[in-house]
């Protein structure tokens, strides 16, 4: 069935089956369908593998207009458009790693009023050139989504600045049409500050909330305390020689160490290869296949790799270091067991004094180090900038100017007035804790904690009522006490 062929059709179910051949929706997705399709902002913290992309795809085709759907990763884009496509759904992708034709292509498409959804990264669409023609489209904007929220408020080595110009975005794009824009936020994984912060960021107007809990009874988690930095690479190494042939991944804090860790179990017999941001796109879009079709059993990666992609056998996976938060150890460990069968997810961890293995240590504290040093430039920074100004312009022009501008944002300092422009306070300068050390003191305090791990996490992403009677049975604490 094509979507010109489906004006008969009014029920989201009817949707479902017709376009994806599903019987019935998971909860909440429902839920989700119709706060969208009643034009509610909404907010929907699901884990990994629980079907986001349907709650948000299936109101795109019932309604008029355009939805445009902003996500930090390409291959994530692309994979959806591909098979929305496929589907016979509208759909189409820009972004900065496209050929010209493909571009074009998108564009003409986008033009003629012809897509239902259209993929942006948050760098393209708040680029000059598309934000411009997106406010002088003939075509109503129905929702704005955006995946992968937690970025708004994910400070350090992976943090987007300017994911914290997205909520401005509304305001500007409705002074061109008559119907309200909806925002819809998705993410899988936001404690109870970062659900706030989030929708005090995208100014979600009263949101319908949906969380469903991070529990997986089938990942069973463990902390290895290592002593010297030999003894952790040996412990890894024994614990991939136990997996047999089974799929994984090896998260690291560092491109360096990715490269290092990965030269050296190869040298050790061991089919992999390192994974970060700083490889090319096209690099990047092989190991991601090669790991999918598992000519490689497993990957040394940064927290570049993963978000988004979905292979269901993962049978385990190890931080050679701890995150930096529990909301990225989250996020990653969900990658493993998506298809409900026993999985193990292992961190490796400095002994407490840290006598002879500082690592841990050093790195929590370049972590809190960089921090301060932008909070420090942007400090300075603001008493440079003009007071008010085009952003892209002042980026232009000052070093460091748009990390500077998102912590202002972050301290409440500065506003939005619309995507491209900006005016800092007057009020005297002060923190607030979106941009403090107390997410890693929550990673710290989970180490260290002497009882069940999922309780910890489970308290901490405010689902204590959740937990398990009598201890998970899913964690180090739990199974030594059985």
């Amino acid at each position: 069935m094509t979507l010109s062929q489906s004006s008969a059709l009014s029920d989201p179910h009817d949707f479902l089956r017709r376009f994806w051949g599903y019987p019935d929706f998971r909860d909440p997705q429902s839920q989700v369908v119709e706060s969208l399709l009643s034009q509610t902002d909404t907010l929907a913290i699901l884990p990994t593998g629980m079907g986001k992309s349907l709650c948000f795809q299936v109101p795109a085709l019932m309604q008029q207009g355009l939805t445009l759907v902003i996500s930090p990763l390409v291959s994530l884009m692309e994979n959806q458009v591909q098979e929305l496509k496929g589907r016979s759904i509208p759909a189409a992708v820009i972004h900065s790693q496209q050929s010209s034709p493909e571009k074009k292509q998108a564009l003409y498409h986008l033009q003629k009023n012809r897509l239902k959804l259209l993929y942006l990264s948050p760098e393209t669409f708040l680029s000059q050139p598309i934000w411009d023609l997106l406010l002088k489209l003939g075509q109503d904007i129905q929702s704005i989504i955006i995946d992968e929220a937690h970025c708004l408020v994910q400070w350090g080595t992976t943090f987007r600045p300017i994911y914290r110009r997205l909520g401005a975005a509304r305001q500007a794009l409705k002074l061109n049409q008559k119907r309200p824009v909806t925002i819809g936020a998705f993410t899988a994984t936001a404690d109870p500050q970062t659900q706030k912060e989030i929708s005090s960021v995208l100014q979600l107007n009263q949101p319908n909330t949906f969380r469903l809990s991070p529990y997986r009874a089938n990942l069973d988690l463990k902390i290895h305390r290592v002593w010297t930095p030999r003894s952790r690479k040996l412990k890894l190494l024994s614990f991939i020689e136990q997996q047999g042939s089974s799929s994984g991944l090896v998260y690291t804090r560092s491109r360096k160490e990715s490269e290092t860790l990965a030269a050296w179990l190869r040298s050790k017999g061991y089919q992999t290869e390192p994974y970060h941001a700083g490889l090319s796109a096209i690099d990047r879009r092989r190991l991601e296949q090669r790991w999918l079709q598992g000519t490689l059993q497993f990957v040394i990666c940064t927290c570049a790799f993963g978000m988004g992609i979905n292979k269901p056998d993962v049978r385990w996976i190890v931080h050679f270091q701890p995150p930096f938060t529990l909301n990225e150890y989250i996020q990653e460990i969900g990658r493993a067991g998506r298809d409900g069968k026993r999985s193990q997810v292992v961190m490796l961890v400095s002994e407490p004094t840290g006598l002879l293995d500082n690592q841990d240590h050093q790195q929590r504290k370049y972590f809190d180090h960089q921090l301060q040093e932008h909070l420090r430039q942007a400090k300075n920074l603001s008493r440079r900038l003009p007071r008010q100004g085009h952003i892209p312009t002042v980026v232009s022009s000052y070093p460091h100017a748009e990390m500077s501008l998102s912590l202002l944002h972050g301290l409440g300092q500065l506003k939005w007035t619309d995507p491209m422009h900006y005016q800092i306070h007057a009020s005297k300068y002060s923190g607030r804790s979106a941009v403090t050390g107390q997410p890693i003191q929550k990673m710290t305090d989970f180490i260290a904690s002497k009882g069940c791990r999922w309780e910890y996490v489970l308290k901490s992403f405010g689902f204590a009522n959740h937990l398990p009677r009598q201890g998970c049975g899913h964690c180090d604490r739990c199974t030594k006490k059985l």
